[in-house]
């Protein structure tokens, strides 16, 4: 048997395959507020400012912890966070590319070019709905919201495009089915 020498990540043999990086760890560590070594909701929201210097809202933080949750447990590890910590920057710059004064949140004429150009045919009247419905006074979206929003979308988008078998753009829905729809695509 060959020696293979001690490492860090767990005595002697191999590093770990799913080791994440120094940089992830250091940033979950600073997240990681109670040492616990997972990340819940509130963690992340003190960790996380939108463009317009505010904490990311609790749907957005709720909503991130959900989808890269594995275990279902309210919390995500290292791990999970690494994705998260990927998908988010993912988010960050798309939301960048679309704010085009830098403005630190989507205006309306911004937002149906972003909705546009990721393959959505909204009117002007629907666009300005969707930004009424996340901020009815100042008629923008932060990133945390435009997240959420597109989460929420592209969820909606994959519920309709399973009942709408013949490719028309219309379906027949009940009721329950679509509350079940609503629920599950709102969380």
């Amino acid at each position: 048997m060959a020696y293979q020498g001690y490492n860090p990540y767990g005595g002697y043999g191999q590093p770990p395959q799913n080791q994440v990086s120094p940089e992830i760890q250091n940033f979950f560590s600073q997240v990681d507020k109670d040492r616990s070594g997972k990340i819940n909701s509130i963690e992340l929201q003190q960790a996380l400012i939108n463009g317009k210097g505010q904490q990311f809202s609790d749907q957005a933080c709720n909503l991130m912890i959900s989808m890269f949750d594995a275990d279902r447990s309210g919390t995500i590890d290292v791990y999970e966070f690494e994705k998260l910590f990927n998908y988010i920057n993912q988010w960050l710059s798309c939301f960048k590319a679309y704010d085009r004064d830098s403005s630190g949140a989507i205006e309306e004429a911004e937002l149906a070019q972003a909705l546009s150009q990721m393959g959505f045919r909204f009117s002007p009247q629907f666009v300005q709905f969707l930004i009424g419905v996340n901020d009815p006074n100042r008629r923008e979206i932060a990133v945390d919201q435009f997240i959420v929003l597109c989460i929420k979308i592209q969820r909606f988008t994959d519920a309709f495009r399973q009942r709408d078998t013949q490719q028309q753009g219309i379906i027949s829905i009940g009721f329950e089915d679509f509350l079940g729809i609503a629920l599950a695509c709102t969380n």
